[in-house]
Parts: structure tokens; C-alpha cells; sequence
């Protein structure tokens, strides 16, 4: 049986948690180990412990953009300026305190908040949140895998007369810094995919696509080829057009193993990144 429900998306950990924790695993209806030989036609079902709060995190009331819900996920529109996750420097208003106060307003039995996808504070766009650790287990192997979908749009310094590129380069950390990464032999393999969707008049829209997920992949290899993006005080700290990085996440795609569909969902460029647009085309 622990083949079985190991290919449905329960890791070794969420295991760990059924056995110790107050869940179950049954066969046929019945309380049964995981080391069992199945039978063909036989039912299983596992039944998830009680997941304890997140007591540790503040609850925020600021609303909340839902692009996407179902009683297993939550698809939200992270605007600029908004940390995806609690820290030192953001401990009471992150997007994760804002989920909260939502789950907290909705009277949702399972209160812990499952964050699978994140951005960096001043980028804007689509976030995944799992509502149970079983549909943050079945995410975290779809991200392992890269099956998950993310496609940004980015407003970069220059105008680029390719209309489709990719950049093959490793990524690490600037050495002395917890924050900066820059292109170097010794990073790991990132691959950037871009289409060209519009010039202005000294910039370039960019539709991204990433096919790994190293931190500030978008930003290092933008800056790398000579096209930082607009905005970006860590890599392009000379402009100062846009208060933040021209960076949005606008279309997320993922696998719903418990509808058995794929969601797509999508979030459009928000106000800053348009008028910067309009103010500069050609």
C-alpha cells in the first residue's frame, strides 16, 4: 500500500504525520498498515491528521485578490510591495498574514496556511496557496518536477529585436551577500525562456517563462545580457522610472489531482507597470 498512495502524492513525510499524529490509513474500510499487498479492487482511503495553526503568525485584515478557489487551493494576485511570507522586517502584513485573516473571516476548519509559490516583495502577480498538507505535498512534487507553469511579464531597459531567446546560465550568490546572486560558473544550471511582445521607445515587454526556479532567475539573467529590468534597484540601481522591478507574474498552470483538470489562471498587468507603457511607447 505504501507504493499505492506514495503515486497518488502522499510523501514520506505526510506518512510520518498520518502514523503519529492522529491519521489513518484503511483498506476496504478497514484500519490497515501501509506495508499491506493490495488486491486488485481493493479501496483505499487515507484519512489526514488534524493539522495544527500557524499561532506563530499575526492575522492581517487587509483583503485579498482571489483569482482562483476551491475547497483544495487558492490562487491569489500578490500586489507590489507586499512580502509573500512573514520576516523579521514584515511580521504583521505579508501575503501569508492577509491569508490568514481571510481563512480567520471565512470560519475555514483548517486553519494552517500552505504557501507552495512565492515572489520576491516587490514583484506583483499569481501565488499558489494549498489548503491541506496533502494538496501542498501533491504541489511540491509538481514543482519538483517543473510541471507547474509560471509565465511572467517583464519591462526591461533596451529594445530587444529578437522576437524569442532563451538564456542558458548558472546562478549562485554574490559571496558576502544573503541577498544578491549574479551569473557564475560555479551556480547551478537556470534556463530563461522570453518572447518579445511589444518595443517602446527605449524598452522591451517581455513575456517569461522560467524552466528552473533559481531566486531572482528573471532579474540575473536580464541583467546578465545587457537588458536589466526596469525598476530593479538590486540590478539596475541607476533607474529609478518605476518605484519597484517591472516584474509581474501573469499566468499560472497547474495539475488538480482531485478534479483531474488542469487550472490556468491569469492576472493582468497591474497599474504601474500599464501607464509606465503608455507614458514610453514609441
Amino acid at each position: 500500500m505504501r507504493t499505492f498512495i506514495m503515486g497518488h502524492g502522499i510523501t514520506r513525510t505526510l506518512l510520518k504525520k498520518i502514523k503519529y499524529h492522529g491519521g489513518q490509513t484503511l483498506v476496504n474500510g478497514e484500519p490497515s498498515l501501509v506495508n499491506r499487498l493490495l488486491d486488485a479492487g481493493d479501496v483505499v482511503k487515507v484519512v489526514l491528521p488534524k493539522e495544527p495553526e500557524n499561532d506563530h503568525v499575526s492575522v492581517s485584515n487587509v483583503p485579498i485578490e482571489i483569482v482562483y478557489e476551491d475547497p483544495n487551493f487558492l490562487v491569489v494576485n500578490k500586489p507590489a510591495g507586499v512580502a509573500s511570507v512573514p520576516s523579521h522586517n514584515y511580521s504583521d502584513d505579508s501575503l501569508v498574514n492577509r491569508v490568514k485573516g481571510y481563512y480567520l473571516r471565512q470560519h475555514y476548519a483548517n486553519q494552517k496556511i500552505h504557501i507552495v509559490t512565492r515572489l520576491d516583495k516587490d514583484t506583483s502577480g499569481l501565488v499558489i496557496f494549498a489548503k491541506h498538507h496533502f494538496a501542498h505535498s501533491v504541489l511540491d512534487k509538481q514543482l519538483k518536477d517543473r510541471t507547474i507553469q509560471k509565465t511572467y511579464l517583464a519591462i526591461v531597459a533596451g529594445r530587444i529585436s529578437s522576437p524569442h531567446f532563451e538564456i542558458y546560465l548558472p546562478i549562485g550568490r554574490v559571496e558576502g551577500s544573503f541577498v544578491k546572486r549574479q551569473v557564475i560558473d560555479s551556480g547551478k544550471l537556470s534556463v530563461t525562456e522570453a518572447w518579445t511582445v511589444c518595443r517602446l521607445a527605449k524598452q522591451t515587454l517581455l513575456r517569461v517563462r522560467l524552466h528552473t526556479g533559481r531566486t531572482h532567475q528573471i532579474r540575473v539573467h536580464m541583467r546578465e545580457i545587457g537588458h536589466p529590468l526596469i525598476g530593479d534597484w538590486l540590478y539596475n540601481p541607476d533607474d529609478h522610472s518605476l518605484p519597484r522591478q517591472a516584474l509581474h507574474c501573469a499566468e499560472l498552470t497547474f495539475y488538480d489531482p482531485f478534479g483531474d483538470q488542469e487550472i490556468h489562471c491569469q492576472a493582468p498587468l497591474p497599474a504601474d507597470m500599464k501607464s509606465y507603457i503608455s507614458l514610453n511607447k514609441r
